[in-house]
């Protein structure tokens, strides 16, 4: 399922653009931002089906070679670990991740070069030919290979590229959804004859959090941006970016209206953020300005948190 972290960016990214465009059309907004959130849902099926693509790819080079006028041993009698790899082949036949890719319209027939671009990386890697060299193999050999694969990825420009050109809703996510595949990947064993596909979300709660998260933060964004400036008047104003306000104001929003999310859970996570989306420093002056926001907010009765562990 698609990470709360995830799904914190997705609605500061969101924020962004409707503040950023001066939309005026709150609804609209929402609905591009779950509809980004969709978009994730949908990379993780698109990025899944990676190495059946390239397995199938392998299978054709091998079916050409076999046919040439004059093939060599290793042509007739190529080394098929890899294209028959269980955790490849449950993939492929996996009715869920097939029945989501049709109904999406998801797949990779637009970039054959892509595809020969990862073979080509793979084919060159030290733990593919350290797999392919191997006497025997066993389930876990197939899954570490395919896992190494994964990982990767999240360094290939290559894929960056069309991804890009793919969807722009799916900047930044490659990295989520690799630990999302990785974990499903944990959990696969031999005996499996279907890929067991984690739900969008972990229940109910995560899209009326993505929901109240935005439009909390929206309604209240300027009384936000005037208690933020109570803690920032020392500060040079031109050096508080707007990124580190917007967080700010989101960070708000969560302490105040979820009163079941620990407050150091929401501090720990957008001061995280913070360092991937704003300036340097950002969290160092986000960490410090979020400290004194909970203790005044607690301090009037406006931080409440109830629930286990939490009262």
């Amino acid at each position: 399922m698609l990470s709360r972290r995830l799904l914190r960016i997705k609605v500061v990214k969101a924020l962004f653009a409707h503040l950023k465009s001066g939309a005026d059309n709150m609804i609209a907004s929402e609905k591009t931002l779950m509809a980004s959130v969709d978009k994730a849902y949908d990379l993780y099926f698109q990025i899944l089906t990676l190495p059946v693509e390239i397995a199938r790819y392998a299978q054709q080079r091998q079916e050409l070679a076999k046919q040439k006028k004059l093939p060599t041993f290793e042509d007739l009698n190529p080394n098929t670990k890899f294209v028959e790899n269980g955790v490849i082949r449950i993939i492929a036949n996996s009715d869920a991740v097939n029945d989501h890719t049709a109904a999406r319209k998801l797949g990779w027939t637009r970039y054959p070069e892509l595809i020969r671009t990862l073979y080509g990386q793979l084919t060159e890697s030290d733990y593919y030919k350290d797999y392919m060299q191997r006497e025997e193999r066993s389930f876990d050999d197939d899954r570490r290979l395919v896992e190494e694969f994964f990982k990767e990825l999240q360094s290939c420009e290559a894929l960056d590229d069309a991804l890009e050109e793919m969807s722009i809703l799916w900047n930044d996510d490659l990295p989520y959804i690799v630990m999302m595949i990785l974990r499903t990947l944990s959990n696969l064993r031999p005996s499996h004859t279907d890929l067991k596909v984690p739900p969008k979300f972990k229940s109910a709660e995560d899209p009326e959090f993505v929901k109240t998260l935005f439009e909390k933060t929206l309604v209240n964004y300027d009384s936000y941006q005037d208690y933020i400036e109570r803690y920032t008047s020392n500060w040079d104003v031109e050096r508080i970016v707007f990124m580190d306000n917007l967080i700010l104001a989101t960070a708000m929003a969560e302490l105040i209206s979820f009163p079941s999310i620990p407050v150091k859970v929401t501090l720990d996570e957008w001061i995280e953020i913070s360092k991937y989306y704003s300036t340097p420093g950002s969290s160092t002056f986000i960490n410090g300005v979020l400290d004194k926001i909970v203790e005044s907010l607690t301090a009037e009765g406006r931080i409440r948190k109830a629930g286990r562990g939490l009262i």
